[in-house]
């Protein structure tokens, strides 16, 4: 299940709708008081098991019980999801880490409060099966085993610009070719859309690889057309590209929230702090169990199962956002993704992370 999925014009529209009272003033409820919870609005691009710490929460019911009434708006697309905040039609985000970064970048002040995963997903790569049988086996060999006419190997991210192509760019970049230039130097790098598109494209020879979320790595593999050339999963190779974890997937709020609505950022990050704890002990059954059948109904439970198992692989349980991390990720986020290097006193507020960790431990 890829972070782009299709979000219906009326669903969209019935959500925003309802975002004008969604966003009443954010201070929590007081335990003991008879007051209704505080509505908040929180955002995340897709309703897949990447973001299951928003769906996990709001089933389990720790939101209520932080005293928040939360309704999300899942309109498709990180970036989306990042205009939605910077437009304040959201108090809460869950996205990609350089999303903060860029809503910064446009004179919005807009920081990173917790992190869920310390790998990047769809940073492998899958290259056509016939090509990894004839030699092409690793990654330094892009740049080597030419197409037949002589050109560079083709590549494909869902769009220029977009995650994958940072991510997939920064990969190349750290493998060196014979002629002392980067892998990146001697591939092409196209658009390859979405999951259809994608797949269809390597199956057919129009690409030779792609970046790949764990879903289509499988569909590649199990169909028998793609091979993992760069998988994120293998600790050695994910430790010479990006020297350990990063933050690739955060929670993140405009300062302005933080500064406002502490009381609600802190209930916010409470419920999310405890689904953190939960995701750690749950098994990837119990997990479809709370969430799939109302978030997920239109896969099969089996690769949900799959995919929810992966990410407990790769979750953040602690959700702290440390400077070494931050700095691991800055270099991957500099300068293909942002434009300014944000220091981590710039970026990143675990204010709200530390207090939940001294209340539930």
């Amino acid at each position: 299940m890829q972070r782009d999925e299709n979000w219906s014009r009326r669903e969209f529209l019935r959500v925003a709708g309802g975002m004008a009272a969604a966003l009443t003033a954010g201070g929590v409820a007081v335990p003991g008081r008879t007051a209704a919870a505080r509505k908040a609005t929180a955002t995340h691009s897709v309703n897949t098991a990447i973001y299951a710490p928003h769906m996990v929460a709001e089933e389990k019911g720790y939101f209520k019980q932080e005293g928040l009434e939360v309704e999300f708006v899942v309109p498709g697309g990180g970036a989306r999801v990042a205009q939605v905040l910077a437009a304040g039609q959201a108090m809460f985000a869950q996205g990609d880490s350089n999303h903060p970064q860029k809503i910064s970048e446009k004179g919005k002040p807009c920081l990173m409060i917790y992190a869920t995963d310390v790998r990047c997903s769809y940073a492998n790569i899958v290259i056509r099966k016939e090509l990894y049988d004839q030699g092409l086996t690793t990654v330094e060999k892009l740049a080597t085993m030419k197409r037949p006419d002589g050109k560079n190997r083709i590549i494909a991210a869902t769009r220029i610009g977009s995650g994958t192509w940072v991510y997939g760019t920064y990969v190349l970049q750290q493998f060196k070719a014979p002629d002392g230039k980067t892998v990146n130097d001697h591939v092409t790098w196209v658009g390859g859309g979405e999951s259809a598109t994608m797949l269809g494209g390597l199956k057919s020879g129009q690409f030779d690889a792609i970046m790949a979320v764990p879903i289509w790595m499988w569909e590649a593999e199990d169909g028998g057309y793609g091979k993992a050339l760069y998988d994120v999963t293998q600790q050695p190779a994910w430790e010479r590209v990006f020297g350990g974890n990063i933050p690739s997937s955060v929670g993140y709020a405009l300062r302005d929230t933080l500064e406002k609505h502490q009381d609600a950022t802190q209930g916010y990050v409470n419920a999310t702090y405890r689904t953190m704890k939960y995701l750690k002990t749950a098994t990837a059954e119990e997990v479809y169990d709370l969430i799939g059948p109302k978030y997920m109904a239109n896969f099969k439970k089996e690769i949900v199962v799959r995919e929810i198992r992966y990410y407990q692989s790769i979750f953040d349980y602690d959700a702290l956002i440390d400077e070494r991390d931050y700095a691991n990720g800055m270099k991957v986020w500099y300068p293909n993704a942002v434009s300014v290097q944000y220091t981590y006193a710039e970026a990143v507020d675990m204010t709200f992370v530390k207090r939940a960790m001294e209340k539930y431990g």
